[in-house]
């Protein structure tokens, strides 16, 4: 009997590689859901770590650096700012309460504040520099270059006036008193020991007394800074010695003259 050799079958190669590439396109969106999954996995645990170590001792506020403070409150603003500071985290400042902390004192015009993890933070304060003293009778309120009345600093005889006809009414002066205040806040540090007063005349505009000086006029509360180098040009030039007044109405083209004009 001669038997029979029956050849194996041989692997549907070709039948699985069909069916391998039908089920592909079901495979890849289930791979691409497990990612997504994943990933809001990994950031829903790193959001809550964040708040975790935000509202945790591992951020809290310990070491406070205050600068910027010179006036005669210091000492009262820094405690303030220091006691808000120290209620917080370097990973969730609250600046509003800052501001807060310090409205009572006007002579604060703005507070930054900076941090460093996981305990640090930095405080900058400026203040309000004082310009003149607003004389309303007999009532002597130091002014800032905004017109910010700063009733907590003390007037000093180094300051010039600014004469009211009645005491401001809120916290900041307003019309021509303002516009004083301005031109005092724009005049250069050399010349500013030498102001007495300033005022707005009904025929110069803005005007200056030097102390021992001329009067200076300035016409409107525009170009300042131009005005004021003006002011200075003339001074340095020894003609100007005697000269009752200086018109740097026109910046480009000074006057000067013996008397009041």
């Amino acid at each position: 009997m001669i038997g029979v050799r029956r050849r194996a079958p041989e692997p549907a190669t070709g039948l699985r590689a069909e069916l391998a590439a039908l089920d592909e396109p079901r495979r890849a969106p289930r791979l691409r859901v497990l990612v997504l999954i994943a990933v809001v996995l990994v950031a829903g645990l790193l959001a809550a770590a964040y708040f975790w170590v935000r509202g945790s001792s591992l951020s809290a506020v310990r070491d406070v650096r205050v600068t910027g403070l010179v006036g005669a409150d210091a000492g009262q603003i820094r405690s303030a700012l220091v006691t808000v500071a120290r209620s917080m985290s370097t990973l969730d400042v609250k600046h509003d309460e800052f501001h807060t902390a310090v409205a009572a004192y006007p002579e604060v015009k703005s507070v930054t504040v900076s941090t460093s993890f996981p305990h640090s933070m930095t405080i900058h304060v400026v203040e309000q520099n004082p310009v003149a003293i607003a004389v309303a009778g007999s009532r002597r309120t130091v002014v800032s270059g905004d017109g910010t009345l700063l009733p907590n600093v003390k007037p000093t005889a180094s300051l010039p006036t600014i004469a009211l006809r009645v005491a401001p009414a809120g916290s900041r002066l307003s019309g021509a008193p303002r516009r004083e205040a301005s031109l005092l806040a724009d005049a250069p540090g050399t010349l500013r020991a030498r102001i007495a007063s300033a005022t707005d005349d009904p025929t110069h505009g803005l005007t200056v007394q030097l102390r021992n000086g001329p009067l200076v006029y300035f016409g409107g509360a525009h170009r300042l800074a131009a005005k004021w180098s003006s002011v200075v040009a003339v001074l340095a030039t020894p003609s100007s010695a005697g000269a009752g007044y200086i018109d740097v109405t026109d910046p480009s083209r000074p006057a000067a003259g013996p008397g009041a004009s």
